[in-house]
């Protein structure tokens, strides 16, 4: 298996046009533009804020984001940095369901778990 094919995976469709091919890498920025899309969460663990992302482009996004599919079924690992002030309760379950909903929706693919790991607190600078 070439390291091109290592790391994708078959959408199946009923259509005979052709094969269609996802990069994990792929998935994992989808999972974490809509982490990144909930108020509350300040940046991947990886230290990737928006500021970063903006100049760095979305590989960045990546960082801080393990995604495993098998047989079609997403498993998704987050580490996250939230802003001071939020629920970290309410911030993960709408993490997790903007994640999951963005996965299938994108992808097709059935995501089976989201799980978080809260890896800091960013206290804003007082001025």
């Amino acid at each position: 298996m070439s390291k091109e094919e290592k790391n994708t995976y078959t959408i199946k469709t009923d259509e005979n046009l052709g094969e269609i091919k996802i990069a994990d890498e792929v998935v994992a920025i989808i999972a974490g533009l809509a982490a990144m899309e909930v108020e509350g969460v300040a940046s991947m663990a990886g230290n990737a804020t928006r500021e970063l992302i903006s100049k760095l482009g979305m590989k960045s996004l990546s960082k801080g984001v393990k995604v495993d599919v098998l047989d079609g079924i997403v498993t998704v690992s987050l580490a996250l940095n939230l802003n001071y002030g939020y629920s970290i309760k309410d911030i993960t379950s709408k993490v997790q369901e903007k994640v999951k909903t963005a996965i299938e929706n994108m992808t097709g693919l059935e995501v089976a778990d989201v799980n978080i790991r809260v890896a800091g607190v960013e206290i804003p600078e007082e001025a």
